[in-house]
């Protein structure tokens, strides 16, 4: 069993539903970054999905197009991401890792030795913002190979014509995008979720997570009440922009505090919501 998959289910014998907060690689540097990453699972996350930062983000909106650029002015590359992964799991071999990220990327740099890199390394997961389901097949057989969850992401405009084929060789979980248009702006509404989650849950038995525009605790326990997990990206990427306007482009001394304490209060959120079983 998968990282994911165990971890999920641990969490549905628990009763209660998975944070999975995002943080980007290398923004605004390597130390930052790093230190929010091994601070979350002590703060509540139950997976982490590190953001692979690109020059043309198209899904993103500009809270994390800002925060891919400060990476890549950081130095940020593939290879230096998945050594963030490897020092990670010097500590922690349980918490689950998703790469998340766009397809030239992984075509620069191979995709046989990426996947390959991401199993050494410790990723468990892949979420490829534009990756055509009609294309899967150009990462599926070395990520399958490999043992990477590929993670398929359905909208509220994926038809039920269409489900099956996006969920056809998914694995890990599904990522429920709530919104039409791109991350960090709107919020879906409960009556939304309530009518788009059952639609996906009868063509899949994976575990659903909601993602682009949950940002509060009470967003997030609302999510997990609807579904399994519920993703966290902008909200605390917009802290990091904020420390870093108001300090000169550097993070203050309590910039990774200040972010895992947001963490801390949208895992609170999320285990006090009840979720299906």
């Amino acid at each position: 069993m998968s990282r994911i998959a165990a971890r999920f289910a641990k969490l549905k014998a628990e009763g209660r539903g998975a944070l999975i907060p995002f943080v980007e690689a290398w923004d605004p540097d390597r130390d930052t970054s790093l230190a929010l990453l091994k601070g979350m699972p002590g703060a509540g996350a139950d997976l982490i999905e590190i953001g692979c930062p690109f020059t043309d983000p198209m899904a993103d909106g500009p809270t994390i197009q800002l925060a891919g650029r400060r990476a890549l002015d950081a130095g940020a590359s593939m290879k230096n991401t998945l050594a963030m992964v490897q020092e990670f799991r010097k500590d922690d071999g349980d918490t689950p890792i998703i790469l998340m990220g766009y397809l030239n990327p992984i075509l620069s740099y191979g995709v046989a030795p990426f996947c390959r890199d991401c199993a050494a390394f410790g990723v468990d997961g892949l979420i490829i913002v534009d990756l055509p389901s009609e294309e899967a097949d150009l990462v599926l057989p070395d990520a399958a190979a490999n043992g990477l969850d590929i993670i398929r992401l359905v909208a509220p405009t994926t038809d039920e014509a269409r489900l099956p084929l996006v969920l056809d060789g998914s694995s890990g979980f599904v990522y429920y995008v709530s919104i039409t248009g791109i991350t960090g702006t709107r919020t879906a509404s409960g009556d939304e979720l309530a009518d788009a989650i059952p639609r996906i849950r009868r063509v899949t038995d994976l575990p659903i997570a909601i993602g682009f525009g949950v940002r509060t605790p009470e967003q997030a326990a609302n999510a997990v009440k609807h579904a399994d997990g519920a993703v966290v990206a902008s909200a605390l990427i917009d802290t990091m922009r904020q420390d870093l306007e108001a300090n000169g482009g550097k993070p203050k001394p309590d910039t990774v505090a200040r972010i895992l304490a947001q963490v801390k209060a949208l895992a609170a959120g999320v285990r006090g919501a009840r979720v299906p079983a």
